[in-house]
């Protein structure tokens, strides 16, 4: 009978212990799909892109070699992008000289509206237009904003999908180190 109730037990102790690991693993296994398709791009050549620009003439991607490159994806309606925005154009006053460059890629269906706020943030780097959305497709944007760095070699090496405002914290020694490779 001792036997019994010791099998009993386990087996009791067992039930439980999965009940309570079932929903952790789950939470595991969802943690390894939280991993979307843009980072797989990490450590791979940047898809080469020509844009118009929403104030100038049109940028090609390949033409930025040599230089960091960083790709600000963003909609007019997001106010988390114009954060963002403003916090590159710093950077970018900044780091310009050791050859940084910053792209705002605007993926708006309306290019009216897209200039309308491109012109109205009065940021020092080119606004690039992707109503079509190619380029957000190459570079698997998933959300708004998205910040994607390319090394000097033209390889990805940073991504950014973080839309709290203390995001520059967690970008900025990134691309800092960047710069200073």
């Amino acid at each position: 009978m001792g036997a019994l109730k010791t099998l009993l037990r386990t087996r009791l102790l067992a039930v439980r212990s999965r009940r309570v690991l079932a929903p952790w693993l789950l939470v595991l296994a969802a943690g390894a799909s939280f991993a979307t398709a843009a980072d797989t791009m990490l450590g791979q050549p940047a898809p080469d892109f020509a844009l118009r620009s929403a104030g100038g003439p049109n940028v090609r991607l390949s033409e930025q070699r040599g230089d960091v490159v960083v790709l600000s994806f963003w909609s007019s309606r997001c106010n988390v992008c114009r954060a963002q925005l403003a916090e590159l154009d710093r950077l970018y006053a900044t780091y310009r000289p050791a050859g940084f460059v910053v792209f705002g890629v605007n993926v708006d269906d309306d290019v009216a509206a897209a200039r309308e706020f491109a012109s109205g943030q009065k940021l020092q780097f080119p606004m690039l237009l992707d109503p079509a959305k190619t380029v957000a497709r190459a570079y698997r944007v998933d959300a708004m904003p998205m910040l994607v760095a390319i090394d000097r070699f033209g390889k990805v090496r940073y991504l950014s999908r973080n839309d709290k405002p203390t995001a520059a914290a967690e970008y900025v020694p990134a691309l800092r180190t960047l710069i200073d490779e």
